[in-house]
């Protein structure tokens, strides 16, 4: 009879088994009531549902939903994250509530002091409250997320008394009983690239069962989770032995103790993103020996001020990401210069102002990041020139994000700073992601060789080799100038002989026009440019006037107080100068 009711239950109990693993025991139990009814079961069987239902949420208290470690533990409540900070009372109220650190410091109220009583502390004044422990989630395990994000192919799923397949919203109810395994075996093995951000993992789970369902993943993002610790990913990692590619960003978590003892956990591993998590370079470093293979590490936006030399760690490192961190200043660049094997190095909004290289002079290789192919330095207050010379110095340098032209100390358009850092930095192929082809490498450095000819010759320049000999004062500032006369010649006299460039407002010429033998007609002042040729002259009197262009007849005063027609000056106003009478005849 037991086994008869046991046997009559079990398909039953399965959804309620099922929605036990959710947070929050009231929702449970109004799902479970819906579920029974979709399910469409005999009355009696609902009372037995109910009846277990019932009798196990009577037992339950406050602190059943506590856990006994909460303390320290991530939670996340209506969208917010934060940090439980106390566990208990707060007079003259009653039951539990949970103190929180919130990662958002709006979200809080004060710093963990309630009505005089210091219950907690808060990195911020604002940044605690208090929340009752059903409003909270203290997250699932790593298989139940994937289970629930990506689901179940091929699994004939939950039928109604009718025998119709069973719909949540859109996605068809399916049992996780053992009778799925293999289904689930075989789902699971064809992925590679998981994603479940913000799923509210919290921990591995079922560990055993990791590697066995999910074997061959590749790629995982458990960004914006409720990780604490290192510790606790590694209880995933160590299964997936394919692991290549991690995004942790958002997660706050602890260092281990032994972070060497984690490195078998992440013995693959070779991206790494752990972006908005409030490091520093030396936390970084502490946990750098659990990444012994590790070749992308993306570290923006954290708390990295003063950088320190890798010893013995990060030395298989070709990309390192440290945009959106506060640098103290560019002297910290040497700290990671000597990493043998990094190629890209993005500095993107870092507070920098300037770069050098001072192991070497003007004009001369640095043995500072010997492999650095890419660099970006852009969204920083980089404003002089010198900065640029200096990428010269670096032996492999050839793609360049900058995009602050309008930031450098000039009066340039931001095409002539291009063509500036092009002349300047010479390896280079790649500029703001523009492939530099070589017509404009070639016009870039001869306007720059014909720009600064004159002050090459105030400073010694000689186009007889012989007699060039630049000062150093020059030499600093255009360390490339000399390899662009050995590769274009030294600029000729005539070729320096610069045509003057006035502003519009010193290119016109004022004049007043006048119809003496027709009082009736105004007396006009205009500017006319300089460059304007005498027919225009004509048209624009025919539009004033309104007089037949054919009849028009110019002529102004001359310098000598002599009338002259204007008709033999076929060419630019320019000849007459400013401040003249031209007369309508």
């Amino acid at each position: 009879m037991e086994e008869q009711k046991s046997a009559s239950e079990g398909p039953l109990m399965e959804p309620y088994h099922y929605l036990l693993q959710l947070p929050g025991k009231q929702v449970r139990r109004k799902l479970s009531q819906a579920f029974n009814h979709w399910l469409n079961v005999p009355e009696d069987k609902l009372q037995i549902s109910m009846t277990v239902t019932d009798s196990s949420l009577s037992s339950m208290t406050q602190s059943d939903c506590v856990p006994s470690d909460a303390i320290g533990r991530r939670i996340v409540c209506r969208e917010e994250y934060g940090t439980v900070r106390f566990v208990g009372k707060v007079p003259p109220t009653e039951g539990i509530w949970l103190g929180v650190e919130w990662d958002n410091p709006e979200r809080g109220k004060h710093d963990g002091t309630h009505e005089g009583n210091h219950y907690f502390k808060c990195s911020h004044p604002t940044g605690g409250s208090f929340i009752r422990p059903q409003k909270a989630s203290f997250g699932v395990d790593f298989l139940f997320a994937l289970r629930d994000r990506y689901g179940l192919e091929g699994n004939e799923g939950i039928k109604d008394m009718r025998g119709n397949p069973l719909h949540w919203g859109k996605k068809p109810v399916e049992f996780l009983g053992p009778k799925s395994l293999t289904v689930k075996q075989r789902r699971f093995d064809t992925l590679r690239n998981i994603s479940l951000r913000a799923c509210q993992v919290f921990h591995a789970g079922e560990e055993e069962e990791i590697c066995n369902i999910c074997p061959n993943i590749t790629q995982l993002d458990l960004s914006k989770n409720l990780f604490v610790s290192w510790d606790k990913v590694a209880q995933i990692s160590r299964h997936l032995e394919r692991l290549e590619d991690l995004d942790l960003s958002e997660n706050m978590l602890s260092i281990s103790a032994n972070p060497v003892s984690l490195s078998q956990a992440f013995a693959n591993l070779q991206t790494l993103a752990i972006q908005h998590n409030g490091l520093t370079w030396t936390q970084v470093l502490q946990c750098a020996s659990m990444w012994p293979v590790l070749e992308r590490a993306y570290l923006s936006s954290n708390e990295i001020s003063v950088l320190e030399r890798p010893v013995g760690v990060l030395q298989s490192l070709e990309l390192l990401d440290l945009s959106s961190n506060p640098l103290t200043d560019e002297n910290q660049l040497v700290h990671i210069a000597y990493l043998p094997r990094l190629q890209h190095l993005l500095l993107s909004n870092t507070g920098l102002t300037s770069i050098h290289f001072d192991d070497v002079g003007p004009g001369d290789k640095t043995s500072m990041f010997p492999k650095l192919t890419f660099l970006a330095i852009d969204q920083n207050r980089i404003s002089k020139f010198s900065s640029i010379n200096e990428l010269d110095k670096l032996q492999t340098l050839d793609q360049l994000k900058f995009g602050d032209y309008e930031m450098v100390e000039s009066e340039e358009s931001p095409q002539t700073v291009r063509q500036f850092i092009i002349a300047k930095v010479g390896q280079l192929k790649m500029l703001n992601r523009s492939e530099i082809s070589s017509d404009e490498r070639k016009g870039a450095e001869l306007d720059y060789r014909k720009r600064y000819g004159t002050d090459w010759l105030k400073a010694g320049g000689h186009q007889d080799p012989e007699k060039n000999k630049p000062n150093q004062e020059f030499l600093a500032e255009h360390p490339r100038y000399h390899i662009l006369i050995q590769k274009y010649g030294a600029p000729e006299d005539a070729e320096l002989k610069q045509k003057k460039f006035f502003a519009l407002k010193d290119q016109l010429l004022a004049l007043t026009i006048k119809c003496p033998d027709n009082p009736v007609l105004k007396t006009f002042e205009k500017k006319l440019p300089d460059s304007m040729i005498i027919q225009k002259v004509r048209g624009l009197l025919h539009r004033l006037f309104k007089v037949p262009g054919t009849e028009l007849k110019l002529s102004y005063v001359s310098s000598k107080e002599t009338q002259v027609a204007l008709k033999y000056f076929i060419a630019g106003m320019s000849e007459l100068g400013g401040g003249q009478h031209i007369y309508l005849l």
